[in-house]
């Protein structure tokens, strides 16, 4: 596995250029793509020429997100599904193999089933087209009960149900997205994590949680940088990612504002050190 920088996780707003010199200088092993800037590059030999200038600086792709939305209004999934594939032509001129999006937890209007059977079928479509392009799909499952509670018909917040999800689709290059706040917020142990293996998980996230809120007071958009509570079992956790045989990207998201009001280097400096202990942790 490795330390990715993803600037957009961090609440910076870093221009794509300016986040891959950064990830180098602070010595993370990766950095996320990003399909936007891949646009502005005007053709798919313009982006393989940076991917390649990329990976001369030492640092893989991380993650960059599925640019279709699995629970879009209908006409709004038809329109992404017809755009779709010129998005994978660049993803792959750039040799990127791993995108990822998040399961909203409730609905108002849907059933869970109603929700389910339309997650299903979107994703299998979905994940089919991306094969094609030798990329995977990482599903995050969103585990606070202060955010899953809201509506009226709760949908999957813990690991075993997405992983449930992810069977029945039925397709290969689907996998988890898998973030310690998630985990600790589903009331999950590391011993739901054994049998993991690293064709399970595409992305990994590291977080800590507020010390002065119990479990089911905790706020999605409200956290703490990995090990500076240890509200979280970071140790139990990165164990089993370790025992699955990660090979991804490993990256923090903390969703606090005063990152941004730092000095970037310093910021930076911190999360690099954060990650390389998580990494090298067993």
């Amino acid at each position: 596995m490795f330390s990715n920088l993803s600037a957009g996780a961090l609440g910076l707003s870093l221009d794509h250029p300016t986040a891959v010199d950064l990830a180098a200088t602070h010595g993370f092993g990766g950095v996320d793509p990003d399909l936007g800037y891949f646009w502005s590059l005007g053709s798919t030999a313009a982006v393989a020429e940076h991917a390649a200038a990329v990976r001369e600086r030492g640092l893989q792709w991380g993650m960059t997100g599925l640019p279709i939305g699995l629970d879009a209004p209908a006409e709004e999934f038809r329109q992404s599904l017809a755009d779709l594939p010129a998005a994978l032509e660049l993803l792959k001129a750039a040799e990127v193999t791993r995108v990822g999006t998040w399961i909203r937890p409730m609905h108002d209007e849907r059933t869970y089933r109603e929700n389910w059977r339309l997650f299903a079928g979107r994703l299998a479509l979905v994940a089919e087209l991306l094969a094609e392009a030798g990329i995977r799909i990482g599903l995050e499952y969103i585990g606070p009960k202060t955010f899953w509670s809201t509506e009226r018909f709760p949908f999957i917040h813990s690991l075993r149900e997405a992983r449930e999800l992810i069977a029945e689709s039925g397709a290969g290059n689907v996998g988890l997205i898998l973030d310690s706040y998630h985990w600790y917020t589903a009331g999950e142990s590391a011993e739901d994590l054994v049998g993991l293996t690293d064709a399970d998980l595409v992305s990994v996230d590291i977080n800590d949680a507020r010390s002065d809120r119990e479990r089911d007071q905790q706020q999605d958009l409200d956290r703490r940088l990995p090990y500076q509570t240890d509200v979280i079992d970071l140790a139990g956790f990165m164990g089993a990612v370790h025992a699955a045989g990660y090979t991804g990207p490993v990256k923090v998201e903390p969703f606090m504002k005063e990152l941004a009001e730092q000095p970037v280097d310093d910021v930076l400096a911190d999360i690099s050190s954060r990650l390389d202990r998580a990494v090298a942790s067993r």
